[in-house]
């Protein structure tokens, strides 16, 4: 086996690992985060999430299978750890990103369900007739 596939090779192994991990961190903590926005209502709180974590998936192994061209060779073992510092920079970036999103996207769903549960900030108290002018 070259240097050259052993880097694609760990570079694939490491970039897979850290989707799952943290799709799977956002699996967990997000279920209590969604079932507060939606209620109490388990079974949407977890289809939501459910969705989310399909999207998460889809997105960020697009981005490592497209990122996974060096366009260039790889022929000491301090390029391979050059490119894979780079490569898997790369993806936690994306990942970070994608994290980002994901609380932006939640906070935005509590912000809004919150609000429409809401009474109006002030009760009226009484009534102004309106006046019209004499033409």
């Amino acid at each position: 086996m070259t240097i050259g596939l052993s880097t694609y090779l760990i570079y694939l192994a490491l970039s897979v690992a850290l989707t799952i991990w943290v799709a799977r961190t956002l699996h967990k903590n997000g279920r209590d985060f969604l079932i507060d926005v939606f209620h109490g209502n388990d079974a949407l709180a977890d289809s939501v999430n459910h969705l989310l974590v399909v999207g998460f998936y889809l997105i960020n192994f697009g981005y490592i299978s497209l990122a996974l061209k060096l366009g260039y060779a790889i022929e000491t073992a301090e390029q391979s750890v050059e490119a894979l510092s780079v490569k898997i920079g790369m993806v936690l970036l994306v990942l970070g990103g994608m994290h980002l999103f994901n609380l932006f996207v939640f906070s935005r769903m509590r912000r809004r369900s919150t609000a429409q549960h809401q009474p109006p900030p002030v009760g009226p108290d009484a009534f102004t007739p309106v006046q019209q002018e004499a033409a």
